[in-house]
Order: C-alpha cells, then sequence, then structure tokens
C-alpha cells in the first residue's frame, strides 16, 4: 500500500480549500492527491501528473466510482512539460502545487525495473514506460552500464550518487561487461561488492545504495527535470499560491533549497520553511522510508504582473 510520507505537514502548509486548483506533479499512487481532493471539494480540482503510465492507469481505476471522479485530472506525462500540461487542462493562476519526489515503494517492489538491489530483475530502471519510454528515446539502465565509458560511469557515480568508491566500481563493470554483458540487478550488485572494502559492505547504508541512485537518476535525467519542473512551477503559481517540495537525498534538497533562495532573492517567492520539515518518530516508526524526507515550502510573491 502507497503510504504519503509527511501528509499532515503537506496538507498544513499547502493549505488547500474548497473550490481551488491544486498540481500533484508526481502523484504516484495518489495518497497527498487524496487529502487535498477532500479539501477542496466541492467545486475545486486536481490535476494528478506521473510518468509511469501503469500507475496512472491504476489511479483512474481507483477513483472512477469514487466521489472525486469529476474533480481529478490524470495525466501520463513529466512534469518537465509542467507549463504546457496546465496550460492545455486550464490550470493556470493555480492555488498550489506538490513535488514528491521519493521513489515509489510500487517501483522497488512490485514494478520489476530493476530500481531495487535486493531483487533480481533485468536493469531498466526508467520511470517513463510503454510508448511514452519508446518516444522519449530513454536509455535504460542496462545500456547506461553497458555503453557508458569509464570517464562517463565515474562521472555520474560521484555527482548523482556522491560514491567514494566510484573509480573503482566504474573500472570492475568495465571489466565485467568485457566479458559479458551486465544484465541483472544482482549481476551489478555482484560487481560493487567485489569493488569496495569489506567495512564498506558491512556499513548501515547498503554498499548498491549510491549506485543504484546514481544509474536511476541518470537514466531519468531527474536533477536537470527537477529543476525546470521548479522553474515552471513557481512561474503558474497564483500570487499567494504555495510550492511544497518533498525531497529524498542531498542532491534533490539542495537543487530546491538554491532554487528557493534565489527566487526569493528576486521577490518572486517567499520562502515559509527556514529549515527544511522532518517527519516525526511516529510516522518514522510507521513508515522508515519517512526518515529520510525533507520538505520545503514557498510562497508566490505579487509582483504587479499577476492577474
Amino acid at each position: 500500500m502507497h503510504t504519503p510520507v509527511l501528509l499532515k505537514e503537506v496538507v498544513e502548509y499547502l493549505a488547500p480549500k474548497p473550490g481551488q486548483k491544486f498540481i500533484d506533479a508526481t502523484v504516484d499512487g495518489g495518497g497527498h492527491a487524496e487529502a487535498v481532493l477532500e479539501r477542496i471539494l466541492p467545486g475545486g480540482t486536481l490535476l494528478g501528473i506521473d510518468l509511469d503510465g501503469e500507475l496512472i492507469t491504476r489511479l483512474k481505476f481507483k477513483i472512477q466510482d469514487s466521489k472525486f471522479k469529476n474533480n481529478a485530472i490524470l495525466i501520463n506525462d513529466s512534469y518537465v512539460n509542467l507549463k504546457k500540461i496546465a496550460e492545455e487542462n486550464d490550470f493556470a493562476g493555480i492555488d498550489g502545487i506538490l513535488f514528491d519526489l521519493g521513489m515509489s515503494s510500487w517501483h522497488m517492489e512490485e514494478a520489476g525495473r530493476g530500481f531495487s538491489f535486493q531483487r533480481d530483475e533485468r536493469l531498466d530502471m526508467r520511470f517513463a514506460y510503454g510508448q511514452l519510454a519508446v518516444n522519449k528515446k530513454q536509455l535504460t539502465a542496462e545500456e547506461v552500464i553497458n555503453k557508458y565509458s569509464y570517464d562517463e560511469l565515474v562521472r555520474i557515480l560521484k555527482e548523482y550518487g556522491e560514491e567514494r568508491f566510484a573509480k573503482s566500481i566504474a573500472a570492475r563493470i568495465v571489466k565485467a561487461r568485457r566479458e559479458k554483458p551486465v544484465k541483472t540487478t544482482f549481476e551489478l550488485v555482484e560487481i560493487i561488492k567485489n569493488s569496495v572494502p569489506f567495512w564498506y559492505r558491512r556499513s548501515r547504508i547498503h554498499f548498491a545504495t549510491r549506485t543504484f541512485q546514481a544509474i536511476r537518476i541518470a537514466v531519468n535525467d531527474e536533477l536537470e527535470n527537477l529543476k525546470s519542473g521548479l522553474e515552471q512551477g513557481v512561474e503558474i503559481l497564483k500570487a499567494g499560491g504555495r510550492i511544497a517540495v518533498i525531497s529524498f537525498h542531498s542532491l534533490e534538497d539542495r537543487i530546491t533549497k538554491n532554487f528557493f533562495r534565489v527566487k526569493a532573492k528576486e521577490g518572486v517567492i517567499k520562502i515559509i520553511t527556514k529549515k527544511p520539515i522532518g517527519a516525526g518518530l511516529a510516522e518514522v516508526v510507521q513508515n522508515p522510508r519517512a526518515r529520510s524526507a525533507k520538505l520545503r515550502v514557498a510562497e508566490r510573491e505579487y509582483l504587479g504582473l499577476d492577474k
């Protein structure tokens, strides 16, 4: 079951009210979206976007007979196209927008696309799937592992995974693929295991975590997409509208923090959360994934040009 993180805090800071318009740019299993919909009825509308067509199909089925069926618009696309999607669905001048950047538990446990190092699956790691992935001509994780040069692998492992053993892992990947292509998660885990010191294998964080994160980010171009999505999100907010971002690792949080700071200096937004909001002990006990979640919120300022 999809458990939305920081749900109480998201609702508190976005403060949805009847008749308002909201966007969930990463709608996933619909946990946050449902909580917002409860509060914008009657007359309010939520636009939910997700890159994964299977999640959108599941969510449409879930709400088709619910009280929200006429108040939710669900779109299979990327928030990198946020402004265009909003315009096409008459969602300019919105009251609030949420970016929940965490990877879905469904992707880890059920998608079968190689997101988890604990399951033996093919190395895919694309959030976009089906025709959308074909249209994007998107590389899979298998192609990244087997086609990227040593230098490119080192770069993404360092930059996206902050992996201290990037060079040794990249070197062993290159060596392994000379013998035969690396096709599965367990094959990659074994390569990483043989690339790092014994003490690193016994660290609190699994030794494959940073490599898997780095490859997933590279496959989905997550950091560049986030920068574009945040820019467009602020642009389509009405004066007084709020943008909330939940991040799960330091790279995403740093991008969000710096973006908010720049826009605040420009007078475009004011920062509502001076420090990121984390999950309380009770939530972490109930949902361990919430431990690394950080919420930042900002509010659109009135610039004199806003309608």
